[in-house]
């Protein structure tokens, strides 16, 4: 592709055809691994900034097919940021509602399912958190699941970054997560 893809199904004309990330994710991916090999029917997903907001969105549209959710720097609210704003009116338009089923912040502010115990890890150093331009929302995020009281876990990692060392330090802790709900689940 030439941009984010976001974790989205584009609908504008230039891009509907080959832009339907979510539709990868959700369907393809899953029925490709379930006839390749034998698994378990539980899941989990997991995701870092981009892929930590499509791990968000995703259990949150289809909390029955996931048991736990987990996101490194997630992009939380993007209708509100220029990452978000620049990608959505490209695949989505301009009509705002539209954008808000892949936004995490709106998502769970009309979320009514079960908990899908969710977990977050930020770096307080992370160069997409602050400055002019905060990237990636965390606190919206956190005042909007406090309000709709959906529980979620949200960690500030002190002196991490958004780089590959930040999630390296804290993928065992993600991992222990998922299997633990996952072990419950069977």
């Amino acid at each position: 592709g030439v941009g984010a893809g976001f974790y989205l199904n584009a609908t504008t004309e230039k891009y509907k055809k080959h832009y339907n990330m979510y539709d990868y994710v959700t369907k393809e991916l899953p029925d490709l691994v379930e006839s390749s090999f034998s698994v378990a029917p539980a899941r989990s997903i997991c995701g870092h900034s981009m892929g930590g907001h499509g791990a968000l969105t995703i259990a949150l549209k289809n909390p029955e097919r996931y048991t736990s959710v987990s996101a490194f720097a997630p992009i939380c609210n993007p209708m509100h940021v220029p990452w978000g704003q620049k990608a959505f009116s490209l695949y989505l338009g301009d009509d705002k509602e539209a954008w808000k089923q892949y936004d995490a912040c709106e998502l769970i502010k009309t979320y009514k399912g079960r908990d899908l115990n969710i977990l977050c890890d930020q770096g307080t150093a992370d160069n997409f958190l602050s400055g002019e331009v905060n990237q990636l929302q965390s606190l919206a995020l956190m005042q909007a699941a406090q309000d709709a009281g959906v529980p979620v876990t949200f960690r500030m990692q002190a002196g991490y970054d958004h780089s590959y060392y930040f999630m390296s330090t804290f993928i065992g802790e993600h991992i222990a997560h998922h299997a633990r709900f996952l072990h419950a689940s069977t």
